[in-house]
């Protein structure tokens, strides 16, 4: 059985994405016309851990026993929830429209395991997975619906596609997105907007730090965040000098 692999995207926009993280990514994606690129459904099952990949996609549709009886282990090679992780190359990331299903494990830990020894860094789920505590041990980070002892058709659901546009916690995702996820979530960032957004974010960023630092000490929350005109100038000034690298970041001028 043979299917697609993705087109990568330049890993020095994935390396941005990966410094910027999901809010700023999604808030940016807004002003870029993305109304909500968030991942609705799946949560951190590992706190902490936050990563950048690009997306490859499995899709699953409601059960049909005449279509699919396969069980656990007969023909492993008709599964196609093996077939994804095939692909897999250091850095990405598997995003499975799983229907919101509650009741079949769409990976377990043995997946999941050859999925972290090719590099793998994410996986999404709008379902489960099982084997959770062998799972958050591989180093792999985890956004999924929660967790049942049962495999990926035991009950209601089968896999049908590899790397095509899925719809994952009811958002588009098309194989090769950038997918951002920490512990607010998942947000998918379309390639094409993938620059354009980093060009922003970095400013965004940057007015943050400052305003952080300023609220931090007791700063007027009216004057700092967003900034005001009447901060602006003070703004300015704080960039400078961080710009010149003369020891003042942080500091009023």
């Amino acid at each position: 059985m043979q299917t697609s692999d993705i087109v990568r995207p330049d890993p020095a926009l994935v390396r941005g994405l990966a410094a910027i993280g999901s809010a700023t990514a999604s808030s940016e994606l807004n002003r870029l016309g993305i109304r909500s690129a968030h991942i609705t459904g799946p949560v951190s099952w590992t706190p902490g851990v936050s990563v950048a990949g690009p997306a490859l996609t499995l899709q699953f549709m409601p059960k049909r026993e005449d279509l699919y009886q396969i069980d656990e282990y007969a023909e492993p090679e008709k599964q196609l929830h093996r077939h994804v992780l095939y692909h897999t190359r250091p850095g990405d990331v598997v995003v499975v429209d799983a229907r919101a299903n509650m009741t079949s494990g769409v990976f377990g830990e043995m997946m999941l395991s050859y999925f972290a020894g090719r590099g793998g860094r994410g996986v999404i789920v709008d379902g489960c997975i099982r084997d959770i505590r062998r799972a958050r041990s591989l180093g792999v980070g985890l956004w999924i619906r929660g967790v049942t002892p049962n495999f990926h058709s035991q009950t209601d659901i089968f896999p049908t596609a590899v790397n095509v546009p899925v719809a994952c916690g009811n958002t588009v995702v098309v194989p090769g997105d950038i997918v951002v996820a920490d512990d607010d979530g998942a947000v998918v960032v379309p390639v094409a907007l993938a620059a354009p957004l980093l060009a922003e974010a970095s400013q965004h960023a940057e007015w943050e730090d400052f305003s952080r630092a300023r609220l931090a000490e007791g700063g007027d929350l009216r004057r700092y965040y967003p900034i005001s005109d009447d901060a602006r100038p003070e703004y300015e000034a704080w960039r400078a000098a961080r710009v010149a690298g003369d020891g003042r970041e942080g500091l009023a001028p």
